[in-house]
């Protein structure tokens, strides 16, 4: 049987914590900026823990390797 591969898409999008939480980055955040107010470009910034529900999916395309 061959080995699964690590969706590399999904690599480069999420990290997992030592806990096993799934932390990722917000999304609108690259471009189109300045018609944001300053508020929500501050809210944002940094990084967020994937909601529960969806960690699961995330760690089986991860193929347990978040490096």
């Amino acid at each position: 049987m061959p080995k699964t591969k690590t969706h590399k898409g999904t690599k480069k999008r999420f990290r997992v914590t030592a806990t096993g939480k799934v932390k990722h980055r917000r999304a609108g955040t690259s471009h189109l900026n300045s018609r944001l107010s300053k508020k929500r470009r501050r809210n944002l910034r940094g990084t967020r823990v994937l909601e529960a529900v969806d960690t699961p999916r995330i760690l089986t395309a991860l193929n347990k390797n978040s490096l």
